[in-house]
C-alpha cells in the first residue's frame, strides 16, 4: 500500500471520526431536551388538580401553588390560577363567562379577523354558573350596535413564540406583540363584531374569527367616543378621570358637546403589510352551483363562503409548499372542496356537500378498500 493511500485513509477515518463526534453530540442533546421535556410532563401531571380538589386543598391552607385546572362539573375549560408563582409573580385568575358556538368546527379556514366574515352569524352562550340570572347581565347591551368580544385561544398549543409570520409577510418573521397572532404569551383574541339581537342569555352577533365551542372572558359594548383615537384639544375633558363603564355620572353640556366633536387623530399609522391585503376572485364552477340550490344552501352561507376564500385561508406554509393545490373545510353542516390558482389569483368551489353524506362517502370508500 502507498504512502498517498494511506493518508487518504487515514484522512477518511478522520472525517468518520469527525462525523460519529457531531452525531453523539446530537444525540446528547436530544436526549437532554427528552428529558426536559419528561420532567415538564410529569410537573404538569403532578400539579394537576380538577376544582374539587383544588377547593379541598384551599380549605386545608394549601393555596400557593400554581395549578392548572379544568372544571369537572360545566365541561367548560378553567383558566384558573392560583394565587403566586414560584418566582413571586402574581397570576390573574378567570373563569370563562360563557363559550361561542360558531360554524367551524375546526381551525382550518377559519377567518384571520371578524370583519372577513362579516355576514356570518355566531352566538355567545352565557354560564348559568356565571350569573344566577345571566340574562340580567345583558340588559341594555342591545341598545349598542357592535361589541368587542374578549376570548381565549383553547385549541391552541400551549407554548408562546417571541417572532411570528403573519400570512401577509410571505414568512418573514416580526415580534408577536406587534401581531393579532394567537401564539401569545397570554392567548387572548380580541373581536370587534356587530350586534344582532339577543335572546335570553343568548348573544347573536355577526363576524366570526373563532372556532366553535372558544371559552369567552369578557363582552364590552363599542363605544367610538372612547374606542377611536381622538384629538386632545378635542377631548380635554378626558384628562379628568372619569367613573368606570357602570358607575357613569351624566357628563355637562360642554363636556357632551366635545365628545360629539371629536374626530378620528390623523397620526394613526399601521405598517405597510397589514395595508397590503390581497383579494381572491371566487368562482363557482356548474357542479357547485347545482349543489347549491340541491341542498337548499342559503344566500348567506354562499356569501360566507366566498368570503373565507376570497381572503385565502391557506397558512404561509401551505401556500408555499403546494401553491395551487385542492383545498377541502368545514363550514357548519357543509364541506366545501375547492382549488386554488395563485397564477390568476383564482379560487374555484369544486364540491359543496352535506358533512353526514362526506362523511358516509368516506366510510363507503373505506369499506371498499377493506
Amino acid at each position: 500500500m502507498s504512502n498517498s493511500e494511506i493518508e487518504f485513509l487515514k484522512a477518511q477515518l478522520a472525517t468518520a471520526r469527525s462525523e460519529i463526534k457531531n452525531l453523539r453530540q446530537q444525540l446528547s442533546n436530544l436526549q437532554h431536551m427528552q428529558t426536559k421535556e419528561h420532567q415538564h410532563i410529569l410537573k404538569l401531571l403532578q400539579d394537576y388538580r380538577c376544582e374539587g380538589c383544588q377547593e379541598q386543598e384551599r380549605q386545608n391552607g394549601h393555596s400557593n401553588k400554581k395549578v392548572a385546572t379544568i372544571s369537572c362539573t360545566d365541561k367548560m375549560v378553567s383558566l384558573e390560577n392560583v394565587a403566586v408563582e414560584d418566582d413571586g409573580t402574581e397570576v390573574c385568575t378567570f373563569k370563562p363567562i360563557g363559550v361561542i358556538k360558531t360554524a367551524f368546527n375546526e381551525k382550518r379556514a377559519v377567518p384571520r379577523q371578524a370583519s372577513l366574515a362579516s355576514a356570518l352569524l355566531s352566538r355567545i352562550d352565557i354560564s348559568s354558573t356565571t350569573f344566577n340570572n345571566p340574562a340580567h347581565s345583558l340588559e341594555g347591551l342591545e341598545n349598542f350596535s357592535h361589541l368587542w368580544i374578549v376570548y381565549y385561544f383553547h385549541r391552541n398549543p400551549h407554548h408562546a413564540k417571541a417572532k411570528v409570520a403573519p400570512p401577509r409577510l410571505d414568512g418573514e418573521r416580526v415580534g408577536v406583540f406587534s401581531t393579532r397572532s394567537p401564539h401569545r404569551p397570554c392567548p387572548i383574541g380580541l373581536s370587534l363584531v356587530q350586534l344582532d339581537r339577543i335572546e335570553d342569555s343568548k348573544v347573536y352577533f355577526l363576524g366570526t374569527d373563532m372556532v366553535d365551542g372558544t371559552p369567552v372572558l369578557d363582552i364590552k359594548p363599542y363605544i367610538p367616543q372612547y374606542d377611536v383615537p381622538v384629538n386632545i384639544k378635542e377631548a380635554e375633558f378626558l384628562n379628568s378621570r372619569e367613573a368606570p363603564d357602570g358607575e357613569e355620572t351624566e357628563l355637562t353640556d360642554k363636556k357632551s358637546s366635545a365628545s360629539n366633536n371629536t374626530q378620528p387623530i390623523p397620526a394613526v399609522t399601521v405598517p405597510n403589510w397589514v395595508l397590503n391585503s390581497s383579494s381572491l376572485n371566487v368562482i363557482f364552477n356548474a357542479n357547485a352551483e347545482s349543489q347549491l340550490q340541491e341542498l337548499q344552501i342559503e344566500k348567506v352561507m354562499g356569501n360566507s363562503i366566498v368570503d373565507v376564500l376570497k381572503a385565502d385561508p391557506r397558512s404561509v406554509y401551505l401556500r408555499t409548499k403546494y401553491g395551487s393545490q385542492i383545498y377541502t373545510f368545514r363550514l357548519g353542516v357543509h364541506t366545501v372542496t375547492c382549488k386554488f390558482d395563485d397564477q390568476n389569483t383564482t379560487v374555484t368551489v369544486l364540491q359543496i356537500r352535506d358533512v353526514v353524506n362526506f362523511q358516509e362517502m368516506t366510510g363507503e370508500c373505506s369499506s371498499s378498500a377493506d
